[in-house]
């Protein structure tokens, strides 16, 4: 009996100890991106999923720098240069949501689709026409970072 008490107990800790280790895990992570558009920088809160906890990896190197484009009259779509993993589902977009395309591609939109589409998060703190003007018609140049500098 003495030996299951010792047993149970030790099972018990470790139970603990996974779930205190999965909870640190997620409390360090981060919540926000930010794309730098010329002198202004949106704000996104992340989405949670192992698409945005890649980018957040990869993230930790450096900034990412890219062009994105006008695609379809409603987003600006840009090529990463890498694959990221996908958790597509339906998706019904609004200005300000930021979704991965194909695997590579990251869109702002700044109108609406309806796509199966992996979620990467939402700019906040900008209307829908702020944001339409920010991105401007064409070509940009971006940055995604971690932080606001």
């Amino acid at each position: 009996m003495l030996f299951c008490k010792k047993v149970l107990i030790a099972a018990a800790a470790a139970v603990f100890c996974c779930v205190m280790a999965g909870s640190a895990a997620s409390e360090s992570r981060p919540t926000m991106l930010y794309f730098h558009i010329g002198s202004e920088v949106l704000q996104c809160t992340a989405a949670k999923n192992s698409t945005t906890d890649a980018l957040f990896e990869k993230l930790k190197g450096g900034d990412l720098e890219f062009e994105m484009d006008d695609y379809g009259g409603f987003e600006k779509v840009g090529d990463l240069g890498f694959s990221l993993p996908e958790n597509n589902e339906p998706l019904s977009t609004e200005s300000g949501d930021v979704t991965l395309y194909q695997g590579s591609k990251l869109a702002i939109y700044y109108g609406h689709n309806s796509w199966s589409l992996t979620p990467v998060g939402r700019i906040s703190g900008t209307t829908a026409a702020e944001l339409r003007q920010l991105l401007g018609n064409g070509l940009i140049r971006v940055r995604l970072s971690l932080g606001k500098q």
